[in-house]
């Protein structure tokens, strides 16, 4: 067995070695290719190409070195202006390709077109925003009056596509959660992360002030006052005041303490598919926030 396995060997491999010095083979390799364009003006946003599908005819050993790509250089495509085209197509170098790959022939290409996604690169100028989402803030405080962010606005650099996703502005994190303080420091501003490899900044901090306000928790037992009730329209429930709750700058404390309110009932104002009626607030103010009225809603009665 041994020796008819060492047979079949020989043969196989002088069979294959013959075959290979044999021309006239048709194969299909992927081959090759870069391509080049002014990096100082120009920007590649998406992964470029870097081989293209042909079909070639030639001898054995050669198309072995072409299909396992055997100190084979790539193919070189130069681009003038790729920001005003996403495509070449394959005819458009099928000519100087050929060229390349003697001594091979080329029989045909298998790409129909080479796909690319190339952008000028320009300078902007985009605003700088804090992002005060989520739970920045301390619950009951609140930022007051404007924040001031300076320089107002940083010099970015890179690919127009990639500049216009950030629609003109850039969010920078606080790097504090539940602030219940005023706030006057630099903060370092980075590009977000998906976009960092395609864009640059000059600016590497901004300065961030601004001033916080306490919201504090407050309450006021109000009396009711029910206004165009007809005679033989009353309340299921017949209560003389209504517990007001609400939140108010602490600043603000003062201005209430010369207001007087009451609890209005409008019957003009009934929800008539119910039956009900809602507690408004007399006079509105807005020094007052999340205001809330228990009960808020009372339903009337027929006799």
């Amino acid at each position: 067995m041994k020796v008819v396995a060492l047979c079949f060997l020989a043969a196989s491999t002088f069979w294959f070695l013959n075959a290979l010095n044999k021309d006239n083979y048709n194969t299909v390799v992927d081959y090759p290719i870069e391509i080049i364009f002014d990096k100082e003006e120009f920007m590649a946003v998406e992964k470029l190409p870097s081989k293209v599908k042909i079909e070639i005819n030639g001898n054995g050993w050669d198309l072995l070195r072409k299909y396992f790509n055997v100190n084979e250089s790539p193919f070189v495509i130069e681009i003038n202006n790729p920001a005003n085209k996403n495509h070449i197509l394959a005819s458009e170098i099928r000519r100087s390709l050929a060229e390349n790959i003697s001594p091979t022939t080329l029989v045909s290409m298998v790409t129909d077109s080479i796909k690319f996604n190339i952008d000028k690169i320009v300078t902007r100028k985009v605003k700088v925003e804090a992002d005060t989402t989520g739970n920045v803030i301390a619950k009951n405080h609140r930022i007051q009056g404007e924040i001031e962010i300076q320089p107002a606005t940083v010099t970015v650099k890179g690919p127009t596509s990639i500049l216009d996703k950030l629609e003109g502005s850039l969010h920078i994190k606080l790097g504090e959660d539940k602030i219940n303080k005023s706030i006057d420091k630099f903060i370092p501003i980075t590009i977000p992360s998906e976009w960092e490899e395609f864009l640059s900044m000059e600016e590497e901090s901004v300065q961030v002030k601004f001033n916080i306000v306490q919201l504090l928790e407050g309450n006021k037992r109000l009396k009711i006052n029910k206004i165009n009730f007809p005679e033989n329209v009353t309340l299921v429930q017949e209560p003389n005041n209504v517990m007001m709750y609400y939140l108010i700058e602490e600043p603000k404390i003062e201005q209430l303490k010369q207001m007087e309110f009451e609890a209005i009932l409008n019957y003009s104002n009934r929800d008539k598919e119910d039956s009900t009626i809602s507690i408004t607030l007399s006079p509105r103010t807005s020094i007052l926030e999340n205001i809330r009225f228990e009960p808020s809603i009372f339903r009337l009665k027929y006799e």
